[in-house]
């Protein structure tokens, strides 16, 4: 530093307890101000004089040199340590802007990775899987507008992901908005979210809910009574917003956990489905695009691209079941790591529990439920077909 003039790098390189003054005019430092500056307006000096300590190296931003540069002077004729800024806030924005441009060059490129990555590393993983469930149970059609429902987790993120490519360089008949509800999330986890949706370039439609409040204050299963408020907010928010679909986020692995969770702690045999009519909200249906993605190419893909998504975010329990919490004690961590030791020994398990619910044959069911009416193998035992099969040694 020589004389009274000094450079911006100059004054942030004084560790001396510097006083920084912006001098500019109040409506302008009210837009934007060195970070920690102190306002004295330049026509102010004189009368705020009392205010400048003598001990403490003084440093004057201003839109550039010349009142900075008179008012140093004059102030070390005083016997005060002062400093004139060159270009001063000037050189702060530029500076500013350069390191916003370049932040914003380097979020591009990791964004045209994560494309890319879609496409061309885990395009059998993912991609195919995607656009294979999309046409396997029909999940979109022509005029579709699909609410893409984003909790901030790697599941759903990544299905956004993957609608934004189908519109891009697939299907084109149909629209997407991107769904974020905030149910009380905190302020980490909500921050979260918008930040990786702004890395993927996402445009989430944001609504906030009180939901997590409203099951705190309640009786019972939180986790139940949360998962039926979420969808119901979800398709009201969904309907307002133009749209005839919401989609969420739920994978393979959702799929086969449901199974065995309904054999083994529900008796009963039922799956969770590729796409629902709503029962409350007439006209609404869910899709489940992700259906035949796994999890742990899910997993594969956010590591290969250095993302790092919330978990369950529920604040009310750790052990978030209906949310797909995978923590230990929670029903569907258990069958989590029964599927993986059972899959140890014979990678087939998983599918053959997937394909056990497309391959059910009623002739051999004790009882089935259809429209919630109850079937029994007697009420059909008598007639000619189960005398066939006698007769052939069934």
């Amino acid at each position: 530093m020589s004389g009274y003039i000094c450079s911006l790098e100059e004054m942030e390189a004084d560790g001396r307890g510097k006083l920084v003054i912006d001098i500019r005019k109040e409506e302008d430092v009210l837009r934007e101000s060195y970070p920690g500056a102190l306002h004295i307006y330049s026509g102010d000096f004189a009368r705020r004089e009392a205010e400048l300590p003598k001990e403490r190296p003084i440093y004057l931003l201003c839109y550039g040199n010349t009142i900075s540069d008179t008012l140093a002077l004059s102030y070390r004729e005083k016997g005060y340590e002062m400093y004139s800024v060159e270009n001063g806030f000037r050189a702060y924005r530029k500076r500013k802007m350069e390191a916003f441009f370049a932040k914003e060059s380097k979020l591009l490129s990791h964004r045209q990775e994560i494309e890319r990555s879609i496409i061309k590393k885990f395009r059998k993983e993912i991609w195919k899987k995607f656009t294979l469930a999309i046409s396997t149970y029909d999940l979109i059609e022509d005029g579709d507008v699909i609410a893409v429902c984003i909790s901030g987790g790697k599941d759903s993120m990544l299905m956004a992901k993957l609608f934004q490519e189908l519109e891009a360089h697939g299907k084109k008949n149909f629209r997407a908005v991107y769904m974020v509800m905030n149910p009380g999330y905190n302020d980490i986890n909500y921050q979260t979210i918008l930040d990786n949706a702004r890395l993927m370039g996402i445009p989430v439609e944001v609504f906030h809910s009180d939901i997590f409040d409203i099951v705190a204050s309640g009786q019972g299963s939180p986790c139940y009574l949360c998962a039926r408020m979420r969808r119901g907010h979800l398709y009201s928010r969904a309907r307002e917003l133009g749209c005839n679909k919401i989609a969420l986020g739920h994978h393979f692995d959702d799929v086969i956990e449901t199974i065995l969770m309904g054999m083994l702690y529900s008796a009963q045999v039922q799956t969770m489905m590729p796409k629902l009519k709503s029962t409350n909200f007439a006209g609404m249906e869910l899709i489940r695009p992700m259906y035949l993605i796994r999890e742990r190419d899910i997993k594969n893909w956010c590591r290969y691209n250095q993302l790092h998504f919330i978990q369950c975010a529920c604040r009310l329990t750790e052990s978030c079941n209906v949310c797909g919490g995978e923590e230990k004690g929670s029903k569907r961590g258990e069958m989590k790591a029964l599927i993986g030791e059972l899959e140890k020994g014979n990678p087939y398990v998983p599918m053959n529990i997937f394909r056990s619910v497309e391959n059910v044959n009623l002739n051999t069911l004790i009882a089935y439920q259809k429209n919630g009416v109850q079937h029994h193998f007697l009420d059909e035992y008598e007639k000619p077909f189960w005398n066939a099969r006698e007769q052939e040694g069934d």
